[in-house]
């Protein structure tokens, strides 16, 4: 057990750090809009570049495990999607934000260090996958259908067009696109810039850790939205669940892909779910609710999927 406090406290210890400043500093919210921008913009998409620019692009080309995780993420958001529904009576517009909250983990801020740390240098191929997969599905259907409940758009062509550019446009997406072709030309770029990639990357989970600690203690919640628990509990215990089955399933994997695929299923809703929900003005206080509990929830949830895996009673044949 010492071992898996040595693994998880560093990360759950900078999110706390982040919420004792964000409650002892009477700072502006608006002083995190820089950092949110250094994060989705710059620092996330360098460390997205670099884990699928250093993988072997035949480690890359694995489609029954593209498929079983990304069906994974699909069934939490289609099951959070219908919880909103029917637990807090959203529209499908909010349904669509409350589906992101319950299929969306930490994957960019937790999951990356998590992961090597738990499985080692083996879960590089794998963490890849699934954050590119993840990011590219979720970025799709969240903003499709968002738009598509938008009556403002003069046609459905319009609206998929929408939908299209902001794919394309999405940093996270252009940098999984940009990494996996350096992978698969062997692309070898300069120290000075492999260096520069590696400052970026460095920075990008504890400066993400921090800032969801201050976001969520600068957003105090009054009551807690009948459907936030419902989308936790999908998000932190069905999602794993059907991960565990969906490795089997598609199976057999590698152990520590198989490993990695549950563990990266069991991280808490990203801080992202927040920045979107902001960014489509829809289900803001809520995401916020589902951020703040499920991250103080998976201190349990998480720590005890570590535990089953560094113990060994998580085994796949």
């Amino acid at each position: 057990m010492t071992d898996i406090l040595n693994l998880a406290l560093p990360y759950f210890g900078l999110i706390f750090i982040g919420f004792a400043c964000g409650k002892a500093k009477n700072l502006p919210e608006s002083g995190l809009a820089w950092m949110n921008f250094f994060l989705l913009y710059v620092s996330l998409p360098a460390l997205l570049f670099g884990i699928m620019s250093r993988t072997p692009f035949s480690e890359l080309n694995n489609p029954p495990f593209l498929i079983a995780t990304t069906l994974g993420t699909a069934a939490a958001f289609t099951l959070a999607m219908i919880a909103g529904r029917l637990l807090g009576r959203l529209s499908f517009r909010e349904s669509a934000l409350a589906g992101l909250a319950g299929a969306y983990g930490n994957i960019g801020y937790m999951g990356p260090g998590l992961a090597f740390a738990v499985v080692g240098a083996k879960a590089a191929a794998p963490t890849a996958l699934i954050f590119c997969c993840d990011s590219i599905f979720l970025f799709s259907i969240v903003p499709l259908l968002v738009e598509l409940s938008d009556r403002d758009h003069p046609s459905l062509l319009h609206a998929l067009g929408v939908v299209a550019r902001q794919i394309v446009l999405n940093p996270l997406i252009m940098s999984a696109c940009a990494g996996a072709l350096a992978a698969g030309l062997h692309l070898e770029f300069p120290v000075a810039i492999m260096n520069t990639l590696a400052f970026l990357q460095n920075a990008a989970a504890p400066v993400a850790l921090f800032a969801l600690g201050v976001t969520v203690a600068l957003r105090p919640f009054r009551r807690m939205p009948w459907e936030v628990p419902g989308v936790i509990a999908i998000k932190l215990l069905l999602h794993p669940l059907i991960a565990v089955a969906l490795m089997i399933l598609f199976g057999p994997f590698a152990p520590e892909w198989a490993i990695t695929a549950v563990l990266m299923a069991s991280l808490p809703p990203a801080l992202n779910v927040f920045v979107i929900s902001r960014q489509f003005d829809t289900w803001i206080e809520p995401a916020s609710v589902a951020v703040l509990v499920g991250t103080f929830a998976s201190v349990v949830t998480l720590t005890t999927v570590m535990w089953l895996i560094t113990s060994g009673r998580l085994v796949f044949p």
